[in-house]
C-alpha cells in the first residue's frame, strides 16, 4: 500500500514555475505551483510541526521543530499572500521587511522564518 499524502513537485517543475513568475509571464497555475514548490522546500529545510506557514489559497505547511499540535489553530502561525511568499522564498524581500510593512502576519513562538529564507534560488 502506498502512503497517502500530497505528491512532491519535481524540482524542474517548481523552477520552471518560479522562472515564469520572475519573468512576469506566470499564469495562475504557475503561481500555484511555485508557491507549493517553495513551501515544499521550506518543509524540507525546517522539518517539524510547531509553526504553520499559510499561503492562501494555494497551500500551507507545518515546519520547525518544537511542540506538535494536532487540532485547531497551531501555537505559531505565519500567513501571507502568494506574491509575498514568493518574494520571501526567493530573497527579493527579507522577512523583517515584510513584517515591518505588514504583508506578513506572524504570531507565536518560533514564527520568525528569517533563518530559513530565502529557501530557493532561481538559476
Amino acid at each position: 500500500m502506498r502512503p497517502v499524502g500530497k505528491p512532491k513537485i519535481p524540482e524542474s517543475e517548481g523552477i520552471t514555475a518560479l522562472t515564469r513568475w520572475t519573468s512576469g509571464a506566470a499564469e495562475t497555475v504557475d503561481v500555484a505551483c511555485a508557491v507549493r514548490y517553495c513551501l515544499q522546500v521550506l518543509a524540507g529545510l525546517a522539518p517539524g510541526s510547531s509553526v504553520e506557514v499559510r499561503v492562501p489559497p494555494y497551500g500551507a505547511v507545518q515546519v520547525i521543530e518544537g511542540p506538535r499540535h494536532t487540532r485547531g489553530t497551531p501555537p505559531a502561525v505565519v500567513e501571507m499572500s502568494p506574491e509575498t511568499w514568493l518574494q520571501l522564498a526567493t530573497g527579493r524581500v527579507s522577512f523583517a521587511d515584510a513584517l515591518a510593512r505588514g504583508v506578513v502576519h506572524a504570531s507565536g513562538e518560533r514564527s520568525n522564518l528569517s533563518e530559513f529564507l530565502p529557501c530557493v534560488s532561481i538559476p
